[in-house]
């Protein structure tokens, strides 16, 4: 892997998880320092028609604050956003959110390939894309289009997913640039941090 990926100034980190990713996101959450600089923007498949709880448990676990954003709030350095329920949650040129209640994708609202696909577009090879357990294959589409734009693509290690679908499903199509265990995907995260504040 090329190290000059890991001293370029990151704009914004997207993870994508389904079935089983929820330990996976907490255990994140709880290691991030306060001050880690980079905005992670989730797209967790979540029950549609539940619209409090899966935030407040998530903010339990971390020193940060998790929010959901409102349409056309910007993406603020060192902020942690939720993709609401229901919503599809798309990223827009000047550093904006967009939410929209169109279609499903993948079976899916919020759903993963269109986080993924519209932050691609803005941050391009700027860009960190995280794909963890799932059920489908909703993400896969939206990690080539990182990887084709020059971001870095991570995947959750399938051995140790609870359902590999979705990881499985990026290796399929697209090359991935890291394979890791949950532990991995922390310390892959922290040494972004200490960059940042060397």
């Amino acid at each position: 892997m090329n190290q000059e990926h890991l001293h370029s100034q990151y704009k914004a980190i997207v993870i994508g998880g389904s079935a089983g990713s929820f330990q996976v996101i907490s255990a994140i959450l709880q290691a991030l320092p306060e001050k880690f600089p980079i905005p992670i923007i989730m797209c967790l498949h979540r029950l549609k028609h539940v619209r409090t709880g899966f935030v407040e448990a998530l903010n339990i676990k971390s020193a940060k604050v998790i929010e959901e954003p409102e349409d056309k709030e910007s993406i603020r350095r060192g902020g942690i956003y939720l993709a609401p329920a229901n919503y599809h949650l798309a990223v827009e040129l000047g550093n904006t959110f967009t939410m929209s209640t169109e279609e499903m994708v993948n079976n899916s609202r919020p759903a993963i390939d269109i986080t993924f696909q519209t932050a691609a577009y803005v941050f391009r090879n700027k860009l960190i894309g995280v794909l963890l357990s799932g059920a489908n294959k909703d993400g896969a589409i939206g990690m080539k289009y990182i990887h084709e734009r020059g971001g870095i693509t991570l995947i959750q290690d399938p051995a140790e997913c609870l359902i590999d679908t979705m990881p499985k499903a990026a290796l399929d199509i697209t090359s991935v640039d890291y394979t890791y265990k949950t532990n991995q995907i922390i310390n892959f995260l922290l040494t972004l941090h200490k960059q940042y504040v060397a």
